[in-house]
């Protein structure tokens, strides 16, 4: 069993990495996968004044872990840093929500190894600069939707179990 990540403000119980997740619900697994690979998707973050803020991310999954990159000016890993939350949604490409949903919500962690680092960069489908820090997003419920285009997994949600 993975180091489980506990939430301080009580909102999201634990989260898991992306590799936990997906060993308990494959089917969800692939398919927020396969959604969180049409880029880009929209992580949404608390910001100090307690308004949320969305920002769109390239989401890379490798090795069993959810990772972004960014820019170390970004208020979005300054969130993350502070509040530790994050939630994350696929791009829908249309107003028919052609392909279907994917969300993700959980904790985030800033990751300073240089072999998770490589990892991260190597599972990426562009390259990352040197100036970017590197956070993972830990799992602690994710949800799909469809609107009759796509075939859904079974179950279309997961929770973390605490």
């Amino acid at each position: 069993m993975s180091e489980l990540t506990v939430d301080p403000i009580g909102c999201l119980g634990v989260s898991v990495p992306w590799g936990e997740f997906a060993a308990q619900v494959p089917e969800l697994a692939e398919f927020g996968a396969l959604r969180l690979g049409v880029v880009p998707a929209y992580l949404a973050t608390v910001g100090d004044s307690g308004v949320p803020r969305l920002h769109p991310v390239t989401p890379i999954i490798g090795e069993g872990r959810l990772f972004v990159f960014m820019e170390p000016t970004s208020p979005k890993g300054h969130d993350i840093l502070r509040r530790g939350v994050y939630a994350l949604h696929c791009l829908v490409p249309d107003a028919t929500g052609t392909g279907g949903e994917f969300y993700v919500r959980g904790r985030g962690e800033r990751i300073d190894s240089q072999q998770i680092r490589a990892v991260a960069a190597r599972a990426a489908s562009y390259q990352p600069h040197d100036r970017y820090v590197l956070f993972e997003l830990r799992i602690a419920d994710a949800r799909c939707n469809g609107y009759g285009d796509v075939p859904l997994p079974e179950p279309t949600s997961w929770h973390v179990a605490a």
